[in-house]
């Protein structure tokens, strides 16, 4: 049977909760489980996470498998770094006290982050309400008359006609080939008559 740790979602519309559990990978999200290890409050700022340190580790050691989102839970919350130094401890590496010596330090560090983190928020949430109380600026008294805007008047554009379709040029005829006007032939020419000799006057 495969074996999850996952979240399990509870609270109203919009403004969830979840529950750390053990659960059947075949189960539904918000089905039967197996064991509660710890609570989400993401609504909160920073989150709120509470997680039994001890089961998650039997859990993580039995070959449970956490989803992405529980697995960056537990790293926050330093089980993956405790199942890390307890492995070097079966290896031989080191012995438990200096392993746990080594999370207290780590742990401590983290805590401290967190309350920083903390402390900045509520800082932000007090700083809020003293911008929304800061005085507005004094309203004029004078009212500003309405500005008559000017309906634009519709321009009726000329419907342009409709282009006439080309009128065909007759074809011109071909010019006719220019007639040839027969040569007259030339008269002989008469032959001039003699001048004839005047007659004699009459006594």
């Amino acid at each position: 049977m495969a074996v999850k740790i996952r979240l399990q979602r509870h609270g109203s519309k919009k403004r969830p909760f979840y529950f750390i559990v053990v659960a059947d990978a075949r189960a539904p999200r918000d089905g039967k489980f197996i064991q509660k290890i710890g609570t989400y409050n993401p609504l909160t700022h920073p989150a709120t996470v509470l997680v039994d340190r001890q089961k998650s580790l039997e859990w993580l050691n039995n070959g449970a498998q956490p989803t992405d989102t529980v697995r960056k839970i537990l790293s926050t919350k330093g089980v993956l770094f405790l199942k890390h130094l307890l492995r070097g401890v079966d290896l031989g590496l080191f012995d438990h006290a200096t392993a746990m010596t080594k999370f207290e330090a780590w742990h401590q560090e983290q805590e401290s982050k967190a309350r920083d983190r903390q402390e900045a928020a509520a800082r932000e949430r007090r700083q809020r309400p003293r911008q929304d109380a800061a005085p507005s600026r004094p309203v004029a008294t004078q009212v500003a008359q309405p500005i008559k805007v000017e309906k634009p008047v519709a321009v009726e554009q000329p419907v342009q006609a409709e282009e006439a379709a080309p009128v065909e040029q007759p074809v011109q005829a071909e010019e006719a080939a220019p007639v040839e006007q027969p040569v007259q032939a030339e008269q002989p020419a008469q032959p001039e008559q003699a001048e004839q000799p005047d007659a004699p006057e009459a006594e």
